[in-house]
């Protein structure tokens, strides 16, 4: 019995690994891209469930399509780039206390952003983005650490 336990078991894990999601860009990239068809409703309720699920607090949500529409005719700013596309910005304590641990500079990478759009003209495809933070210091761990953060919350919103 205990032997089909474990079999199970590593079935699920191996099944998990394959679905996990896998970013458009390459994963050294300076920015990390995931594309989904998924709905951006639904998307974006599954990262705030994601982050708030995790105990942080999200701590504003820029509504950057709307603020580019609401001021294109003033700037001459008349190319249409988004049919959606909004930030959510979040924090860890325990991640800023880390970074701000391995220099004191480190705190200008918070808060975390995770962004949310649909490009014009398409609304059949949503992508997450997130910026591959970089740190000052002693900070090698801290950056693995958050990355593993950032992108748990994009593979939870994506199941």
């Amino acid at each position: 019995m205990l032997r089909i336990v474990a079999i199970l078991i590593s079935l699920f894990i191996q099944t998990q690994q394959v679905l996990s999601a896998e970013p458009v860009t390459s994963t050294d990239s300076p920015i990390i891209v995931y594309e989904t068809n998924e709905s951006y409703g639904d998307i974006k309720s599954n990262l705030e469930l994601a982050i708030t699920g995790r105990g942080m607090l999200i701590t504003n949500t820029l509504h950057i399509s709307e603020m580019l529409n609401r001021t294109a005719a003033d700037t001459g700013l008349d190319t249409r780039l988004y049919e959606k596309a909004e930030s959510l910005e979040f924090c860890s304590i325990l991640m800023s206390y880390r970074m701000s641990k391995a220099h004191p500079a480190n705190m200008a990478t918070c808060p975390l952003t995770l962004s949310i759009y649909q490009k014009t003209g398409d609304e059949t495809q949503t992508y997450i983005a997130y910026r591959r933070p970089k740190m000052l210091g002693e900070a090698g761990l801290v950056e693995e650490d958050l990355i593993k953060l950032i992108d748990g919350i994009v593979q939870e919103a994506l199941e």
